[in-house]
């Protein structure tokens, strides 16, 4: 088999862009998700535009044994995984720490910080057996820059940023590369699930300026992974040319 991409997150947005470009690039995919009827459209298009395999994987990432038992589930040549895209992830409001939501609080560090730590978990052994790979964690501005009432999103994102960090340290001994994109503001449905399908409100985050698109970070990520085998994008951070900093955006 040629080679493998597993994404996390990828029935829409983000996740969803990087399955489309790396299976333009003939990558046979494990697109990992938990809506099912999204999967099975994203499969269908992708096999047959480009002619690739594509495996299923309808799980939380947030749930271990779920996701444990999916993948040990995969047949052996498909855990020879060339790349792993950490994608899920999400924000839950946008409150001051004081009036924050505690169900909101879980559901991010459950997400983007555990579900990362138990995807790369079960993932890099296998990595490290045949002793090459390459991890792209999918973290955001927000892990540089804390903004009004972003707290434990920002949080979580930072935790992100360190988690690279580290697993560049450790995974280095087993030529496995480890490379972090940070987006600013990117148009996908993060906004609308950040305000709990407030269509309205999410549209105002992107009012008078060009924001980037799922498929500009997907380019960042195949520039990244598409590196000589001696090189390695340790951290890419990219944003709208509109926008300085986390909270500093030219509005039009």
């Amino acid at each position: 088999m040629s080679k493998i991409a597993l994404i996390t997150g990828a029935t829409s947005g983000i996740g969803a862009a990087c399955a489309d470009l790396l299976a333009a690039n003939s990558y046979h995919l494990i697109l990992v998700g938990r809506r099912a009827n999204k999967l099975d459209e994203a499969a269908l298009k992708l096999t047959k535009r480009y002619e690739v395999e594509v495996k299923k994987v309808v799980a939380d990432v947030r749930n271990l044994e779920e996701i444990s038992a999916c993948f040990e589930a995969l047949p052996s040549g498909w855990k020879k995984i060339d790349i792993l895209i950490n994608n899920a992830g999400l924000s839950q409001g946008l409150d001051p720490i004081h009036q924050g939501d505690i169900a909101d609080w879980n559901t991010m560090i459950d997400t983007n910080v555990k579900g990362l730590l138990y995807v790369t978990r079960l993932v890099s052994p296998w990595m490290v057996a045949q002793k090459k790979g390459h991890i792209v964690n999918i973290g955001s501005i927000a892990g540089h820059e804390v903004y009004p009432n972003g707290n434990v999103y920002c949080a979580t994102k930072a935790a992100v940023d360190a988690l690279n960090k580290g697993m560049r340290i450790d995974l280095l001994p087993y030529g496995i590369k480890v490379t972090a994109i940070s987006p600013g503001m990117v148009e996908t449905e993060f906004s609308k699930v950040r305000f709990k399908g407030d269509e309205g409100r999410a549209r105002k985050v992107y009012e008078g300026l060009d924001p980037l698109t799922a498929g500009d970070v997907a380019e960042a990520v195949w520039f990244a992974v598409s590196r000589p085998a001696h090189v390695n994008i340790n951290e890419m951070l990219i944003m709208p040319a509109a926008q300085a900093s986390a909270t500093i955006v030219d509005r039009r």
